[in-house]
């Protein structure tokens, strides 16, 4: 008990300084923001992380869920004349709602069917915000209202580091007590053998359904952080292709690692702003890195560097 408590609160302290000390040391907007898009992203591949990692189910389509967030964010102050905080819960709300509806029926499948009944979902959300152009400015995207508290308006790249750097402190938070809870024992059970969870007396179509749900609110918190951070959102925060990244994010940090999503997620961030400047070669150069991470380091970077320096330790 005391290594797990030791071992929870040196996880939070590595998150706390990764947030503060380059916030305190950096100057530049850019890299500014730079960080806060990677603790958003990262945001959103812990919650798929508690999905894929603790109850062993895939998702290829939660960058929908991120879509909802940050549409709700812009559509219903603009056009319906909501106040911004009453349409960021629901968007979140609302993540979370069509997560329920939809993923009762969806998690009844297994495999490739699961992998593509969730693509299919993130295709379906995508098309519907490019198809209703009247509302979401289709293709081109949309302005999103910027935040106003106490008549301050937040809309700078530093004023949202700090931000998204404490919902993500936040976000480790509750899902280290997720995982701690017996729920979180739940899922860990799901994912060793939903057949032996099931002789225990575990009802697996719960569980999975609350880490689907969870996992959905915490893309969707995602989304309305982004939107807000980039005054702007278009169809692409909720494509294929985001969602491909997130999984890449969760399964290069290591599945099942709370620390893996931020590490995944910055690994990420900072190859594609690295390599930017080699655009022809981007992708290649991108895709090489990760295939060299997957042989070399099979469960992910945080596993296996923790399982080095606990074998170190013991030798």
């Amino acid at each position: 008990m005391s290594r797990l408590l030791s071992s929870r609160y040196a996880a939070l302290m590595f998150v706390a300084l990764v947030v503060i000390v380059p916030g305190l040391m950096l100057n530049s907007s850019f890299y500014l923001r730079v960080g806060a898009l990677i603790f958003i992203f990262g945001f959103a591949a812990l919650g798929l992380n508690l999905l894929m990692g603790y109850a062993g189910q895939v998702s290829l389509g939660h960058a929908g869920f991120i879509g909802i967030g940050a549409y709700a964010t812009a559509v219903l102050p603009t056009h319906f004349g909501w106040n911004i905080f009453a349409a960021m819960a629901a968007g979140v709300a609302g993540a979370g709602l069509i997560a329920y509806i939809v993923g009762g029926p969806i998690l009844r499948l297994k495999g490739h069917y699961l992998a593509v009944a969730t693509l299919a979902l993130g295709i379906l959300i995508s098309m519907v915000i490019s198809n209703e152009v009247k509302y979401t400015g289709g293709p081109d995207g949309m302005a999103v209202p910027r935040l106003e508290v106490f008549g301050f308006r937040l809309r700078t790249a530093q004023h949202w580091y700090w931000i998204s750097g404490g919902v993500l402190f936040l976000g480790i938070v509750a899902a280290q007590n997720l995982i701690e809870s017996p729920t979180g024992r739940a899922l860990r059970a799901l994912h060793d053998s939903e057949v032996a969870a099931g002789t225990l007396g575990i009802d697996a179509a719960r569980y999975k359904l609350i880490a689907f749900v969870v996992s959905a609110v915490y893309a969707a918190i995602s989304g309305v952080c982004f939107a807000l951070l980039n005054g702007h959102i278009t169809p692409d925060s909720a494509s294929f292709l985001r969602s491909v990244e997130l999984v890449t994010m969760v399964v290069i940090g290591g599945m099942g690692s709370i620390l893996g999503a931020l590490v995944g997620a910055a690994l990420l961030g900072l190859l594609e702003q690295l390599l930017a400047q080699f655009h022809e070669v981007e992708t290649l150069i991108l895709g090489l890195v990760m295939m060299a991470v997957m042989i070399f380091m099979r469960d992910g970077i945080v596993p296996t560097l923790q399982r080095l320096l606990f074998s170190r330790r013991a030798s």
